[in-house]
């Protein structure tokens, strides 16, 4: 049967201490027996081997305020109880300096007093431990979790350079056009992306697309809607496919590959096609907000259009819109971040808000960028993309 505990007697009468050394292994103690504290070595520190140490208070030749002194700087981490012959205040007291846990008037009159006493300082001096190799193992689990953070940071800022690498040219100038960006993400990684670039001599494809979530499993559903694009694209030169010059099909393709997908995922857009040849505009919408803007000599207006976000159902419908844009013109869209930075509270403000700055400032987008103060935030609430396009007649 294992002991109880390991108990330290420190007494310099021998026979008074094995006496209480013999009750101690009675009650099923481990003991070891000190009858001359000055030529014998024993550790009270935290690692001491020791639960519990019973001491004479009445040692011949020892100062206790010296061996406070000495306890002190041992860093005595183990419970005593100590002894004594006589009561009195001034035992009492030096007793209680000492910090013992306990205090037993010879002769004991209740040994099951002394063993309940023991085996509560055994309790305290285990209790000890255990929080000891708690905090021992939680800290060795806050180094590893640190080292994890550090990997997943290093891996989202290698994320993070991938993706911006994934983005088009900006600005990119065709002509009388100029296109441009920016993109702010909450995270490292960004669920908004923007993608722009020509189709033949005459068009250019745009989009903008808001993925639900953010960081990694958002950016990574960005990843494939750049995919679709651009397979789409080649699928125009090589195969004369030409269903990226349809906005509404290219939503179509979207919902289909983030419903099989699988992870839940799904994404507000704004898909465009710019005919540089005609000057027209065929856009498709699909739950995206704030929509499009319009700047021209006549105002900012908002580009209307209906459609559910992709990603969400099989069955979704959207709709096409064909417009003749104005000689001179700025065409922006925004994901829906814009709207948590914009100083209204409830959203038809913010969109009212947010076309005033439109009319207010039309002259670039850089100016735009500065008075919705974009080129300040440095850590936005929400991903925040914006794509202009821009035509001075």
């Amino acid at each position: 049967m294992a002991a109880k505990g390991n108990v330290l007697v420190i007494d310099d009468v021998p026979s008074r201490a094995e006496a209480l050394a013999q009750l101690v292994r009675t009650a099923g103690f481990d003991t070891t027996v000190v009858t001359d504290i000055n030529t014998t070595e024993f550790a009270l520190g935290i690692d001491s081997q020791f639960d519990v140490v019973l001491c004479e208070l009445d040692l011949r030749g020892v100062s206790w305020k010296e061996a406070r002194r000495v306890l002190r700087e041992m860093d005595a981490q183990v419970p005593a109880i100590m002894f004594s012959d006589v009561v009195d205040a001034e035992r009492m007291m030096t007793a209680l300096h000492l910090g013992a846990s306990d205090f037993f008037v010879r002769p004991v009159a209740d040994s099951d007093a002394l063993v309940k006493s023991i085996e509560r300082c055994v309790r305290q001096r285990e209790m000890r431990r255990e929080l000891r190799e708690s905090r021992r193992r939680l800290e060795a689990t806050n180094n590893e979790l640190r080292a994890t953070v550090k990997v997943l940071e290093q891996d989202q800022q290698a994320g993070r350079q991938v993706q911006l690498k994934m983005l088009p040219a900006t600005p990119l100038v065709l002509d009388d056009y100029v296109f441009s960006h920016t993109v702010i993400p909450s995270l490292y990684l960004s669920g908004d992306f923007t993608d722009y670039f020509t189709v033949g001599d005459n068009f250019v494809v745009f989009f903008m697309a808001d993925v639900s979530g953010h960081g990694s499993s958002s950016a990574f559903a960005t990843v494939l809607l750049k995919n679709l694009f651009a397979r789409k694209r080649s699928d125009y030169l090589r195969l004369l496919d030409d269903s990226v010059l349809s906005p509404v099909t290219m939503l179509k393709h979207a919902n289909k590959e983030l419903l099989s997908l699988g992870v839940g995922k799904f994404a507000t857009m704004v898909v465009g096609l710019l005919d540089m040849a005609r000057n027209t505009l065929r856009y498709s919408v699909a739950g995206h907000l704030p929509q499009p803007v319009l700047v021209s000599g006549q105002g900012a207006r908002y580009l209307r259009g209906e459609g559910t976000a992709v990603g969400i159902m099989e069955d979704a419908v959207y709709e096409e819109h064909l417009i003749d844009l104005p000689e001179s013109f700025m065409l922006a869209l925004f994901s829906d971040g814009i709207l948590e930075i914009l100083p209204p509270k409830n959203l038809i403000e913010k969109e009212k808000y947010f076309l005033d700055v439109f009319e207010q400032t039309s002259e670039s987008p850089q100016q735009l960028v500065t008075r919705l103060g974009l080129d300040r935030v440095e850590t936005a609430p929400d991903d925040i993309a914006a794509l202009f396009i821009s035509k001075r007649g």
